[in-house]
């Protein structure tokens, strides 16, 4: 998306984790949903803004092997999402809250698995170091935001999924399968900023 600029990014997110229609992956119910909250990093590099994902490692109860967002399940010492966004973003892949400026949220996203998500938007500028937690983070690595945003790489996939065809959303990158709830939240940021 080449008129990407960081002021409409501002302007076209929610400045608060409330107050918009949820968005349900396909199977999602939202009914009981456990509470959780990634960080959607977007790092400002020369050459192009990027997105940070990280691939998680395959043993996990949850979203085994999968790329995803850095983040997690609500503890009951955060105070807000982007509390727990921050908290388990410094937890998973070591980065302090003192290198992600806030920009705003996402609407929330209820996955089809059980969880009701509320991504934080933030800005990373570099430099800045990272430490994977090894239990839980296989690798770190980054995606062009323009490839992300762009609905030609976004894919419709089906699944045949506890008893009936799921649909979700994949961005094939590289040797990288970008697909389920971090797709469909690429995908949500994506539908916001090509609103005219």
């Amino acid at each position: 998306m080449s008129d990407f600029s960081l002021d409409r990014l501002r302007q076209r997110l929610l400045p608060e984790p409330t107050g918009e229609v949820k968005v349900l992956e396909d199977g999602a119910t939202g009914v009981a949903a456990t509470p959780a909250a990634v960080l959607f990093p977007i790092v400002q590099r020369p050459q192009g803004h990027t997105v940070l994902l990280t691939q998680r490692t395959d043993h996990l109860r949850d979203h085994a092997g999968q790329v995803s967002f850095p983040g997690g399940r609500v503890d009951a010492v955060d105070v807000s999402p982007q509390a727990t966004a921050l908290r388990e973003t410094q937890e998973e892949i070591g980065l302090s809250p003192s290198h992600i400026e806030i920009f705003g949220y996402l609407p929330q996203y209820y996955t089809g698995t059980g969880f009701v998500v509320t991504p934080v938007v933030g800005l990373l500028t570099p430099p800045f170091e990272l430490q994977p937690d090894p239990f839980e983070v296989a690798e770190i690595f980054e995606v062009p935001l323009s490839f992300l945003l762009d609905p030609a790489n976004h894919q419709r996939h089906s699944i045949f999924l506890r008893g009936a065809l799921r649909h979700y959303y994949a961005m094939p990158y590289g040797r990288y399968f970008i697909w389920g709830a971090t797709a469909g939240m690429i995908r949500s940021l994506s539908e916001r900023l090509v609103v005219s």
